[in-house]
């Protein structure tokens, strides 16, 4: 399955800025349907962050996801990469 990549930077409420990677099919483009599914991840974490909007989350790049993600994305719809300060 070839995959939208989504970069995203949130600010936590202590000042911590979290990075994580949406992903998403690639012909999904509505960003708000893209900044949903992160508030979505956000939503499960034990603290507040400031919100998500384009100037945090943009279109990095596509690439070719791998069985494991591609099954997460067919059930959910997207798959999140944490990558700093996620947890």
């Amino acid at each position: 399955m070839k995959i939208s990549v989504w970069d995203t930077y949130v600010t936590r409420k202590d000042g911590t800025i979290m990075h994580f990677d949406i992903l998403v099919p690639n012909n999904l483009e509505d960003e708000h349907t893209i900044f949903n599914y992160g508030r979505e991840f956000l939503t499960g974490k034990p603290f507040n962050t400031k919100g998500i909007s384009s100037t945090q989350c943009s279109f990095c790049h596509m690439e070719q996801a791998n069985d494991a993600i591609s099954a997460a994305i067919n059930k959910r719809g997207y798959y999140i990469i944490e990558m700093e300060n996620c947890q």
